[in-house]
């Protein structure tokens, strides 16, 4: 891959420029000092993935993922200097549609130091999720052997699933629900596992409602938003309990929206509403479907409103969505909808 490097320090740059040239693999598109330079030159010349700094001069790491990704939108993963510390803006950035986040590499003596590997897993992934997203073909995931018989999985169900540029479409949803909002939520998030912890908190400050990580055991419950916590898969077993699985090994999605989805279409006997949000590749599209075939209510977010329009114009594509709808109106569907489910169903 060709690959852009963002960065005002050029300690940072260098340690960076080694890793992208370590294997042979890829090469060194441009180097830009600032965000606005970065936009300039994606403009001019658009590579095959940005490594994007955070705090900078001139326009931060965030503005410039927002400016790059309406003008010509390429995949983007934040590097910087801590992604604990600067997680606010982590999410943010990841709002605007940037795929990941990983702490800037430090340089060592001998040119490899701490954090290299971790970095050139998360570009090989994102070449990895450029080969696929175009692609139909999909991993089939596990599935439950019967249907479950568990009295807690006969209520209503919203789940939500998202990829880059998902938090801060999450968080639109959730601030608009209600404390008392009628249902169980369950989040499938792509975001890594090492700051998965940060954005329950980040995305609990948004809504009424609590925001945690979803437990091995945990059961969804009404007043509660469970988000999968773990590089693994999040399934709902017979039991009507939640658990983490690592198969299907070869999908590059983790977590997968699709996998939590079939499980939902196996296991869960009550009225489900699966929301598409934006994201890039096709994760949730066939999970989706499934759903829709059970007889869910199934939406997909609209280009216009999409920081990437990838998953949800998967589902289009499949006829898995019902309804196409921007991130302004998906919220009054699900609030108009759900309450008048639950209430007839309590008549």
């Amino acid at each position: 891959m060709r690959v852009g490097i963002v960065n005002d320090m050029p300690m940072a740059v260098e340690g960076m420029r080694r890793v992208v040239l370590s294997r042979g693999e890829h090469e060194v598109a441009w180097i830009a000092r600032d965000g606005r330079e970065a936009v300039e030159l994606c403009a001019r010349d658009c590579p095959d993935l940005i490594l994007m700094d955070l705090i900078m001069p001139v326009m931060d790491g965030v503005e410039a993922t927002r400016r790059i990704m309406q003008a010509t939108p390429c995949p983007i993963l934040i590097v910087t200097a801590s992604v604990n510390h600067n997680s606010a803006m982590v999410f943010e950035a990841m709002g605007a549609g940037a795929l990941d986040a990983v702490n800037t590499p430090i340089l060592g003596m001998g040119g490899q130091g701490e954090g290299h590997d971790l970095l050139l897993r998360k570009i090989h992934m994102i070449g990895v999720l450029n080969q696929t997203s175009t692609s139909v073909a999909a991993v089939s995931p596990a599935r439950s052997r019967r249907e479950a018989t568990d009295p807690s999985t006969r209520g209503c169900l919203l789940t939500i699933g998202s990829s880059s540029g998902g938090p801060q479409a999450l968080a639109e949803i959730l601030r608009t629900l209600p404390a008392d909002f009628p249902a169980p939520v369950v989040l499938i998030q792509h975001v890594d596992e090492q700051f998965v912890a940060g954005l329950a908190d980040w995305l609990d400050r948004q809504t009424a409602l609590k925001v945690r990580l979803a437990n091995e055991g945990d059961r969804p419950e009404v007043g509660t938003v469970l988000l999968a916590g773990s590089n693994n898969h999040l399934i709902l077993k017979n039991t009507g309990e939640l658990a983490y699985t690592p198969e299907p090994l070869q999908t590059p999605y983790r977590p997968s929206v699709d996998v939590f989805w079939h499980s939902l279409a196996s296991c869960w006997q009550g009225e489900i509403m699966a929301i598409l949000l934006t994201g890039m590749g096709r994760d949730g599209a066939r999970g989706m479907l499934e759903l829709r075939h059970k007889g869910a209510c199934t939406i997909a977010q609209d280009e216009a409103s999409s920081a990437v329009y990838g998953m949800p114009k998967a589902a289009r594509e499949l006829h898995a969505a019902l309804e196409i709808l921007s991130l302004e109106t998906i919220p009054v569907l699900v609030m108009s909808k759900f309450p008048v489910q639950i209430r007839q169903e309590a008549q």
